[in-house]
């Protein structure tokens, strides 16, 4: 199958009679969406690297770019490859010394190291077909769902 590029559309909080539940959209070049339910502090980090913030204290991810770039290990990309019973499985792919590596990853967790090094995120296209599939409640923006 083959590996479609997607960018980060934003943060949500998707809300239901029962729940409410962050959740981060991708979108592909022919308009798929595709919701990834996530962690409230990954949705704060991946949010905060959309939005190029700079906290006075690193984040988790933050604190992980630093040590890739002490020691010149850069993201190439991040790949998001299967999903199984909804659980979505990444690779984020990184690149040393001219060798090529990966390593598993919870995709909010990529997505958020993905952006702070302004790495493309690939998405197989079987899992775009699938996770888009999935029924979305209402959504509201991360931010004004904080501000409440």
């Amino acid at each position: 199958m083959e590996q479609i590029q997607c960018e980060v559309k934003g943060v949500f909080v998707a809300r239901s009679e029962t729940a409410t539940v962050p959740a981060v959209i991708l979108t592909d070049n022919t308009g798929h969406q595709l919701p990834i339910f996530i962690g409230l502090w990954e949705a704060v980090a991946i949010n905060s690297a959309l939005n190029g913030e700079v906290h006075p204290r690193p984040f988790t991810h933050d604190l992980l770019m630093d040590l890739l770039e002490k020691y010149a290990i850069s993201v190439n990309r991040l790949q998001i490859d299967s999903i199984e019973e909804g659980v979505y499985y990444a690779r984020l792919v990184l690149l040393a010394a001219g060798h090529e590596d990966s390593v598993d990853c919870r995709p909010s967790d990529g997505i958020a190291v993905a952006l702070r090094a302004h790495a493309p995120i690939f998405v197989e296209e079987k899992v775009i077909t699938e996770g888009s599939e999935l029924n979305l409640p209402g959504v509201i923006d991360l931010a004004t769902f904080l501000q409440k």
